[in-house]
């Protein structure tokens, strides 16, 4: 039970919590009848990222193998069979559309939600089987998947997702696949090991650049968000700015890590290990939450 529980990756679903981002921007998380189908959307988002999980595994599981770290993984371990990965995957694909579906008829939400996991999961599958081998388009299909995480959160909630919170989510989620990416070529580099197709189309200098050069307008978008005159007048304040402190310290010490330290480029792991992040990602939220909330 406990490498099924590995095989669905629980730790990832953290990620999920973007689905909550239209109602946290705007101004509506303590609403109950909105925050009840955003948290239906979230679990159902779980669950559908797990069947996606339990496929990779699976495809991959020859790859993994060979992978200095993957190769632990319950299936490329041997620990869980690749029957028991096609059950658990088709189990969590099926809890997943039927949540949305009985969200849909229950609360009155949008049928929309059931077309997004779909896509979703589609889009994923097309990933893991052959898009993930093409360098910039790995990277720019994961963003789409943060993308439409917020999607699904709006529609939900049935709450108008701005081009500014689509955009941010883009950028913020190119800047974490980018910096992954900087740990497959590390790999690539001390082992000779490919760990993904993908890298034959990466070098460390374009990495590095490309890091930087999203990193850098993510933080000039975030700039132009709290200081937008819309934005300023939905939210009733003109003290969002301040906000910008924890964006910038965050993602300079991601990029610290990455380029000083050589640590892990997973957003998982910094969350998971890195004080300054977590104080970061706290402060973020507590500050933007009293300027708007209180």
């Amino acid at each position: 039970m406990y490498e099924v529980l590995r095989l669905i990756r629980p730790l990832q679903w953290f990620k999920n919590t973007f689905v909550l981002a239209p109602l946290f921007f705007s101004n509506n998380l303590l609403k109950w009848e909105l925050l009840l189908p955003t948290l239906l959307a979230f679990a159902a988002f779980c669950l559908v990222s797990s069947s996606i999980y339990c496929f990779n595994d699976i495809y991959d599981v020859e790859a993994d193998r060979q992978h200095p770290r993957k190769c632990k993984r319950p299936i490329a371990s041997g620990k869980v069979s690749v029957t028991v990965g096609y059950v658990t995957m088709f189990l969590c694909l099926a809890l997943a559309l039927t949540l949305t579906v009985a969200s849909s008829m229950l609360l009155g939400v949008s049928y929309w939600l059931t077309a997004i996991i779909a896509g979703y999961w589609l889009m994923n599958v097309a990933y893991c089987m052959r898009l993930k081998q093409y360098a910039i388009i790995d990277v720019f299909l994961i963003s789409m998947g943060f993308v439409l995480r917020v999607l699904i959160g709006g529609l939900a909630a049935s709450i108008f997702v701005s081009e500014w919170l689509v955009l941010m989510t883009f950028l913020l989620a190119l800047f974490l696949a980018f910096a992954k990416r900087k740990d497959d070529y590390r790999i690539f580099e001390q082992t000779g090991v490919m760990p993904r197709k993908s890298i034959s189309g990466y070098n460390a200098e374009f990495i590095d650049l490309s890091v930087t050069i999203v990193a850098t307008i993510t933080i000039v978008c975030y700039i132009m968000y709290t200081m937008s005159d819309s934005v300023i007048e939905r939210m009733g304040t003109h003290y969002l700015y301040l906000t910008s402190i924890w964006v910038i310290a965050g993602l300079l010490r991601h990029l610290q890590n990455m380029l000083v330290y050589k640590r892990s480029g997973s957003p998982t792991k910094a969350l998971v290990k890195d004080r300054f992040i977590q104080l970061c990602i706290a402060g973020w939220i507590s500050s933007f939450a009293a300027i708007i909330y209180l």
